[in-house]
């Protein structure tokens, strides 16, 4: 990777002597300064990013933090320890043939180092599978004193020793997480600081050798239309990718997560498919450059289908980025039941794990139909002032 910064010395007479430069000599050419600065791993970022965004295949996100997990296995009446936890990602990664499907799994920091019930390193069971295994690395949302009661991500201290350490265990992309809320502005203040922050978390991870997938969500809260939230995601990633281009990251060695363009969780008109898929391809090709290998889309509390239907109305047509998925919900809630904690239940749970992901893999082709999908499938998720 090669980037540069030019420094200009100026050349130009004060004010006062504007008169007298007119019989001096010619001025002197600027002094011009090259800064370059080159990764030793820009090769690997860019062959790991467009490994993660090959055809048909996309992101299963297993990163939620032991907290949140909790509340995963509450939902069906499990404790939240770190056998139960275990056990759950076991049978995520075990799947048989997951790997047909999704070409990434973003973990959480104790799944990274985690080991599967019979013993087996869970990045490893990934590796077999066909999958790269990659590791959220951001510490969470923070109140942002100064802002309309908004949030702003923190984990920049230390991230750069403790990427050093994930990518020795094996992990290849690295994932931060920040937010923006429409009903709450989003103050200007908000927006820059989110673009800042995941400027520098991506400029740091591909110092490390982990490709960055960068994710400002635009919160499903609120009661506003799709235009609106079409306004906001334009400012928003014209702000990140500024942000991104001061720090000299590498657009070729990153991943993109976004929110689709749509309408507010509790809005009154709803959005179909086709008008989720025209605002977001809109939004994409006036602000994403086409050097990015691939856009891995949050599914934010959309049911199973919804999400699915979502992204095959957006691959019906041809991209310059790779449009697919990164999902967690919309991949795991019908498995997660069918689970229920009962041994008995994990082939039928990974049935219904599969399913969902050959689902998105088809919708990522744009060939996916909706016909016998079941009714459980089509619940939405929607969570307001969800919190990770």
């Amino acid at each position: 990777m090669v980037s540069a910064t030019v420094l200009k010395s100026s050349f130009l007479p004060k004010k006062s002597e504007w008169g007298a430069t007119r019989q001096a000599a010619a001025p002197r050419p600027a002094t011009v300064s090259m800064v370059v600065r080159a990764s030793a791993y820009a090769d690997e970022l860019v062959k790991t990013a467009n490994t993660i965004a090959s055809p048909g295949r996309g992101i299963l996100a297993m990163d939620e933090s032991n907290a949140t997990c909790g509340k995963r296995l509450a939902s069906i009446g499990l404790e939240n320890t770190e056998a139960n936890r275990q056990a759950y990602r076991t049978l995520l990664v075990t799947a048989p043939g997951l790997g047909q499907y999704i070409s990434g799994a973003i973990l959480f920091e104790e799944t990274l180092y985690q080991s599967t019930v019979d013993g087996r390193k869970i990045v490893d069971v990934l590796v077999e599978q066909g999958i790269v295994p990659g590791i959220k690395v951001d510490k969470g949302l923070v109140p942002l004193a100064g802002s309309n009661n908004e949030s702003w991500c923190q984990g920049l201290d230390g991230l750069a020793s403790r990427e050093a350490a994930y990518y020795q265990q094996g992990a290849r992309f690295a994932k931060w997480r920040t937010v923006v809320s429409i009903p709450n502005g989003p103050s200007e203040l908000a927006v820059k600081e989110a673009a800042w922050g995941l400027a520098r978390y991506a400029a740091i991870s591909q110092d490390n050798g982990l490709v960055p997938i960068v994710e400002p969500e635009i919160l499903l809260d609120g009661e506003h239309g799709i235009e609106r939230t079409f306004e906001v995601a334009q400012k928003v990633w014209a702000e990140t990718f500024y942000a991104m281009a001061e720090n000299n990251v590498m657009f070729e060695g990153i991943l993109l997560k976004p929110s689709m363009v749509t309408p507010g969780a509790e809005a009154k008109d709803r959005a179909t498919p086709e008008q989720v898929a025209e605002y977001t391809l809109k939004l994409l090709h006036r602000r994403i450059p086409p050097s990015v290998p691939g856009i891995m889309f949050l599914s934010g509390g959309q049911s199973e289908v919804e999400a699915t239907q979502n992204l095959n109305a957006m691959n019906q047509g041809p991209n310059p980025w790779h449009v697919s998925f990164s999902y967690a919900r919309a991949l795991q809630n019908t498995c997660l039941k069918t689970w229920g904690g009962v041994p008995e239940n994990v082939k039928a749970a990974q049935d219904a794990l599969l399913l969902r992901a050959k689902a998105n893999s088809l919708a990522q082709l744009g060939k996916y139909t909706s016909d016998g999908e079941a009714a459980e499938a089509k619940e939405g998720m929607f969570v307001k002032n969800y919190s990770y």
